[in-house]
């Protein structure tokens, strides 16, 4: 069984998803690309000791690049989008 910090990789800090954390009470999160929203769940509760209402995953296809005449690609990531219970809050610049 995976450890709670190999299904959760690191926050997302973004613009958007901090204005998400503010105003909806959702926090996003780089996860595993096997884990599924019940080990996420699990795994976040434990960690920050707080109540999830709902996961949303979503795969963030990889950039094509180039340097030069050598092209490479990106890794694919998969991505939480964790709800909170309300009054629930995560300061996620601090935790991590």
């Amino acid at each position: 069984m995976k450890s709670v910090y190999e299904i959760i990789k690191s926050p997302v800090v973004t613009e958007k998803s901090s204005s998400q954390n503010e105003n909806l009470n959702k926090v996003t999160f780089l996860v595993d690309a096997k884990a599924n929203k019940i080990e996420i769940k699990k795994a976040i509760e434990q960690i920050f000791s707080t109540e999830v209402v709902k996961v949303n995953t979503r795969w963030v296809k990889g950039k094509v690049k180039r340097l030069g005449r050598y092209e490479g690609k990106r890794a694919d990531k998969k991505k939480a989008v964790v709800t909170l219970a309300e009054g629930k809050r995560i300061d996620v610049l601090t935790t991590f």
